[in-house]
């Protein structure tokens, strides 16, 4: 039997399980009770409050939020949605649920991010699509003690046992099914990459592993960081998202052969949808003042609204297939939005980029170019004629070329719009005046 810090043995505490919500902000927050009654929450949820929507990353509220004091919900967890792992030693059960926010009816919260998601699902399959999806997660272990190591390097990883193997072990206790562990190209950098799954599964794994991986790091003394950058001078950390489409049957329909980059039509338009709204999308996938450091040219992440093959200075990147015989390339082949980080809730990520090409696929636009190069390195002149705009070079200007995209806008309540504007605000506000390492640090210790 183990004991905990305070000197009790942890099999004799009484177990906790969680209902979370991965908010506006990406942060997951959540309230307790005894695991034992799970049953009895399962049925009628625990409270929430709706200002806590207005929560900025460094714990202060953006005043001006639709509903002050007022207002009362509901956190009703999906149980198929449970994660519990028992593996860490000397711990006691980590054990939560990924929960949608509901009226005290159980109507859901205009404002869920959650719930947004699970109606875009809906209106993929009312088309005839269900999407399968994977999230790619980048994080830093910060605070260790070791001698530098190559990056990818076999002493990179081994470097950090058993931190890697236990995590693996708890990620699939938990349900996340990963599927690798690898050392990165930045200092102390890890990626942890997941099975495709359906694109709610896909997003709640997204939150559990960040939650997992933190909470790993901490047995070693160390925090796992998802920041976008954590030194001004350093590797980003990003969120890949893979999209892929079946039939209501599980047929896939993103490949075509025939067609450039082998997208089919469908898949075409999907793209086209997403790179014509891309710049507003920044504002909730890129959504800190952080983010913006990390998306500029050269840097293998994303700066500009173009649609690539095989191409990592691709917003849009069309991924590549394994031809080995036998192999099937239509079951494989995916598409990866790159210009998202770990600030934003992978729900709400996920929602907005679908949201995107649904409108694509509804208005039969046709595919973008391939750009197979940097497309910092066309012309004015070629950039225009292809598409290429500069994505958002801060946060201010996200926000504003968010307010002056109406078809995004409208997916959106207005008491939504009012809340994410103001927190984002806020957030601009409190971190103002930060030189390029303070502000590094202070979102290191938040993500």
């Amino acid at each position: 039997m183990t004991e905990t810090n305070n000197g009790k043995a942890a099999a004799a505490l009484t177990e906790l399980a969680t209902f979370v919500t991965t908010d506006i902000a990406g942060i997951t927050r959540g309230r307790s009770f005894a695991a034992s009654e799970i049953d009895s929450y399962l049925r009628k949820g625990v409270g929430w409050v709706p200002a806590n929507l207005a929560l900025t990353p460094f714990d202060l509220i953006a005043e001006n939020n639709p509903w002050g004091s007022a207002g009362d919900l509901r956190l009703m967890a999906d149980p198929d949605s449970k994660a519990r792992v028992t593996c860490l030693p000397d711990e006691t059960p980590l054990h939560f649920y990924h929960a949608d926010i509901t009226d005290l009816q159980g109507n859901a919260w205009d404002c869920c991010v959650r719930s947004f998601l699970k109606q875009t699902l809906k209106e993929y399959e009312q088309v005839g699509l269900k999407v399968i999806s994977a999230v790619e997660q980048e994080f830093q272990l910060l605070g260790v003690d070791w001698p530098d190591a190559p990056s990818f390097g076999l002493r990179a990883q081994r470097r950090a046992e058993p931190f890697g193997s236990l995590l693996m072990t708890a990620l699939q206790e938990a349900g996340a099914e990963p599927e690798m562990f690898l050392p990165e190209f930045g200092k102390d950098q890890f990626e942890i990459t997941c099975r495709p799954a359906d694109a709610l599964t896909a997003a709640d794994r997204g939150a559990t592993i960040r939650a997992i991986t933190k909470e790993v790091a901490a047995l070693f003394g160390w925090n796992a960081s998802f920041a976008p950058k954590t030194v001004s001078n350093g590797v980003g950390n990003g969120v890949h998202l893979h999209v892929s489409f079946t039939d209501l049957n599980g047929n896939p329909v993103t490949f075509d052969a025939s067609r450039p980059g082998r997208l089919s039509k469908i898949a075409g338009a999907f793209a086209a949808g997403v790179i014509k709204h891309l710049p507003a999308l920044t504002a909730f996938t890129a959504p800190s003042v952080l983010s913006y450091m990390r998306l500029v040219p050269h840097h293998w992440s994303a700066a500009y609204t173009c649609l690539g093959e095989k191409n990592r200075e691709a917003t849009l990147r069309i991924c590549p297939t394994l031809d080995l015989p036998g192999s099937n390339p239509a079951r494989q082949f995916n598409m990866e939005y790159r210009a998202a980080d770990a600030c934003a809730s992978p729900h709400l990520s996920l929602a907005v980029l679908l949201k995107a090409g649904l409108e694509g696929i509804k208005a039969g636009l046709e595919q973008p170019p391939l750009i197979n190069s940097d497309p910092s390195d066309f012309s004015a002149a070629e950039q225009e004629k292809l598409g290429i705009r500069r994505l958002p070079a801060s946060l201010p200007e996200a926000l504003d070329t968010l307010v002056a995209d109406p078809v995004v806008t409208g997916w959106f309540s207005r008491d939504f719009l009012d809340c994410y504007m103001a927190m984002k605000r806020k957030e601009i506000e409190i971190v103002d005046g930060l030189s390029p390492d303070e502000l590094c640090a202070r979102y290191a210790a938040v993500y």
